[in-house]
This record gives C-alpha cells, structure tokens and sequence, in this order.
C-alpha cells in the first residue's frame, strides 16, 4: 500500500466498522420490534431523545395514533417504559447513521481539499455517498409503509433496505481494497467468475433473508431437515398464493427458497475451494477461500438452529451478522482473483 493512501483506507475502513454495527443495531431493532417507534423524521431535532418527561409523554402520545399501537400494543399493557425501550433502538439506529454520514462526508472534503484522492477514487467515494443518502431514503420509505393501516413494513422494502445496506458494505471495502492492493495483475478468469456466481447467489439469498424477516417467515416449519410433516417441501408452499407469488409474498414459500438458496449459497463455496486449491496463485487466496468455508459452515448451522429456536433475538442477530462477514470474506476474495 502507497503510504498516501494509508489515512484514506483507514477513513474507508472506519466506515465499514461504523456500517457493521449500522446492520447489528437494525438487527436488534427489528428482532425488538421497534422500528415503528419513531413516527416522523427530523434531521436535526431526532438527533437527541426526549430529554423530559413532558416531552416524552409527547413523543408516546404521537405514537399512540398508529397502527402498531392501536392494532397490537394497546392490549398488551403497554407502558411509557415500554415505549422507552423500543424508542432507545430505533433512535440509536438513525443516530448511527447520522454518524456515519459525518464520518463519510468530512474526511472526504477534507481529502479533497488536501488532494489526496486521484480522480478514480474522488468518483468511487462520489458514489459512496450516493449510496449512504439513499440507504437513509430507504430506512424511512421503509419504516412509512408500517405507518398507515398495516402496523408491520413492507417485507419488500425491508429486504431493499437490508439489502442495499450490505451492498453499501461491499463497495466500501472494495474502494479500501482498490487503495491497498494498487498493483494490477491479471484476473484469474474461473476463480473470478465463480467468486461472482457465488457473490450474486450470495445477495438473492440476503434478499430472501430480508423477506423471511419481515414477514416473521422463520416462526413456522421450525423443523430441519424437513419442513414439517416429512415433508422436504411442505404443502402450504404452493397453497398461500397462485403461482410465483407464493415464492415472493407466502412465509411458507419464501422460506422454502430461503432453505434452498442456503444449500446452493453452501455448494458454491464448497466448489470455489475445491477450485482455488488447484488454480490459486498466491497463499492469500487460498487462504481466503479456506476462511471463507469455515465461515459458510458457521452460517449455515447458525441459520438451522435460527429455525429450530424460532428466531430467538441472540441467535437472529448472530445470523444476520454470519452474513455480514461471509459477505466480507467473499468480497475481498474476488478483489484479490480479479485485480
């Protein structure tokens, strides 16, 4: 690494920590169920909680006009501690990511101004912010759908959000890595093109992780490897809906695909392996593709006892966060197979 770029990979990498902890935190935030609990956005005036009673009580009283309230939560006892509890979630998520937009945008004046950015990376770091303004569109076109009759969001646009935060993550580590590795080799063309059938596979399975959970998907067919009944491929997959809708909008389906995606997910990384073992050029590779099926056994026991738990909060969160770093492994492996 050219030491001029050391400040600007340590900036990015910071990024891809602050936005690690951004998915842990909307983790907790959606296994808690407390995504709703803010009902309007504010720049500036969200930044901090209520800091009074008076403007607690406020806060809750706004609360108590929507459909998560008034559908669910007004039969459960529900208390102003409660509402604290919830609130603390969704407000530290939205702080998190103020935080990272503060993170992003100075250092990227501030290296713009000192003219340590070629024009290539000026561009990439272009379309870094892009991305950060827009995954904050996405929280709050997600969070508005849960607003109006349906006191859930839309599985749909909880999925984009998921998804597009850890495509986010990608990029990110991937301009930092472009910064590290400057020397430019030739790509290793089947493990490359491999690495990116398992990286596309790897994304429909997080987009399909996203429906399950927003369509609380993993509480049924909490059976493996079976769904329920003996049945490999329950029933009910094909009776919720007619025809592909059951694959998009049933819980039974989606979480068939989801099952199925994981075995494919799975027989990928076991075949970049295997690949990598006879054509990898360098020990880096192939000691990345040894981490990365160590990582995707892990996943995927995590995913199995998920299912069999019925999604406790722990091991929900550990989940998702198993994708996050198979994501990461995965992608700094096709960096070094490619460039």
């Amino acid at each position: 690494m050219k030491k001029q770029n050391r400040p600007v990979v340590i900036w990015l990498f910071t990024g891809c920590v602050l936005l690690f902890i951004m998915v842990m935190v909307g983790g907790i935030t959606r296994l808690t169920n407390s995504g709703l609990s803010m009902t309007d956005w504010h720049l500036v005036t969200d930044t901090f909680p209520p800091m009074t009673d008076e403007k607690w009580n406020e806060a809750f009283d706004e609360y108590k006009k929507f459909p998560e309230y008034q559908k669910i939560n007004i039969h459960n006892d529900f208390t102003l501690s409660d509402y604290k509890f919830i609130y603390f979630w969704e407000w530290f998520h939205r702080f998190i990511g103020r935080i990272i937009g503060i993170v992003f945008i100075v250092p990227f004046v501030y290296f713009l101004i000192k003219k340590r950015l070629d024009r290539a990376t000026v561009w990439k770091c272009v379309v870094l912010l892009a991305m950060g303004a827009f995954q904050g569109f996405l929280g709050w076109f997600m969070v508005k759908s849960g607003l109006i009759d349906n006191p859930d969001v839309s599985h749909y646009r909880l999925s984009l959000h998921l998804t597009f935060a850890f495509a986010t993550f990608a990029y990110t580590l991937w301009v930092a890595l472009d910064l590290m590795f400057s020397e430019r080799r030739a790509a290793i063309i089947p493990l490359r093109n491999l690495a990116r059938i398992t990286m596309i596979v790897l994304f429909i399975q997080i987009i399909y992780g996203g429906f399950v959970a927003g369509l609380n998907a993993g509480l049924i067919h909490n059976h493996w490897p079976m769904m329920s009944d003996g049945q490999f491929m329950h029933d009910s997959v094909l009776m919720e809906y007619d025809g592909v809708k059951n694959f998009v909008e049933g819980k039974s389906g989606i979480q068939f695909v989801h099952r199925m995606m994981a075995y494919a997910v799975f027989g990928l990384v076991v075949w970049l392996f295997i690949r990598t073992r006879k054509l990898a050029v360098e020990q880096m590779q192939l000691r990345m593709s040894k981490e990365i099926l160590a990582m995707v056994f892990i996943q995927f026991a995590l995913g199995v006892f998920t299912l069999l738990f019925s999604v406790p909060l722990w091991l929900g969160l550990a989940h998702q966060l198993g994708a996050f770093v198979l994501l990461t492994l995965l992608t700094i492996y096709l960096h070094r197979v490619t460039k």
